[in-house]
């Protein structure tokens, strides 16, 4: 499960009155985890309702932000299994 939805300077990952659609704060947010080392390879993420529910976003901006990460290559949805993280984004200066 994803928790601490706060980053370091204690605001939340999503905030709508900024200039970026959501489904990207929210996709950015969990690339950001991934690149971390907090969601390792092979983590199952939560469903798209309760990734909706921890993020404060509608369900369908949740799936539009996974579809983001599949398309970056970092997650993978396996039909009644689930999504998964399938790589480490690469680190900056490595």
């Amino acid at each position: 499960m994803l928790t601490g939805m706060v980053d370091v300077h204690g605001t939340p990952p999503v905030d709508p009155s900024r200039a970026a659609y959501v489904y990207m704060q929210v996709a950015d947010h969990i690339a950001a985890r991934i690149a971390a080392g907090e969601l390792r390879l092979g983590a199952r993420l939560p469903g798209e309702r309760d990734l909706a529910e921890e993020y404060g976003v509608a369900i369908g901006t949740a799936r539009r932000a996974i579809q983001e990460l599949r398309d970056r290559g970092l997650l993978v949805t396996l039909p009644a299994k689930g999504t998964f993280v399938t790589e480490q984004s690469p680190r900056r200066g490595a």
